[in-house]
């Protein structure tokens, strides 16, 4: 059994050292893994870094009874596997899953920000641009604006975005039309968008 302790310990160290070198590379081998084994309908058990943690484990505890406890073979290769499942199944609980839950995506088109409001962080000039703050969920976003009408509007102003160009830049309007026009009119806001006659 030595030959096979030494074999997954150092195979396991190799790959491992192969992933950090060229993980990248090798990301596309591993999303295939993946798609084959969410294919066998493993569920969430079963992922590659888990496992290579757990060969490894297995290999290193393997080399360590052999050495050191002098069991008899059949106890030696069952404290080995325990320790490798048990090994694979911590870091999976521990760091695999709560990753995975982490790159749950929180993105979201440009083209969701109309009718949502912000706060202008720079000021737009007649037709120039400045820069709105807008929430989005739990994010902070900071995005290009013009103004709708093409009038100036100033720092500090609460806006609408009305529409987002095709060059993602975000087309917005006062939500207080009084500071800045006679009538709605003046400022272009649609009859929808104005918040006082």
């Amino acid at each position: 059994m030595p030959p096979l302790y030494w074999f997954c310990l150092i195979g396991g160290f190799a790959v491992t050292l192969v992933l950090l070198v060229v993980g990248e590379v090798l990301e596309a081998a591993l999303d295939a893994l993946d798609g084959a084994l969410e294919a066998l309908d493993l569920g969430d058990a079963f992922d590659p870094l888990s496992s290579v943690a757990g060969v490894t484990l297995f290999g290193g505890a393997g080399v360590l009874l052999d050495t050191y406890a002098g069991l008899a073979t059949a106890p030696e290769v069952a404290v080995a596997v325990l320790v490798g499942v048990v090994g694979a199944v911590v870091l999976h609980v521990v760091y695999v899953k709560p990753m995975q839950q982490s790159e749950n995506s929180t993105g979201f088109s440009v083209r969701e920000y109309a009718g949502k409001t912000g706060e202008l962080a720079t000021g737009v000039p007649e037709g120039g641009f400045g820069e709105v703050v807008v929430r989005m969920g739990a994010s902070t976003t900071f995005q290009t604006a013009a103004s709708f009408s093409g009038h100036a509007i100033p720092t500090g102003t609460r806006v609408v975005v009305v529409e987002v160009d095709a060059d993602g830049v975000l087309r917005v309007a006062p939500l207080d039309t009084d500071d800045f026009a006679e009538s709605p009119e003046q400022v272009g806001l649609p009859p929808r968008l104005q918040t006082r006659a």
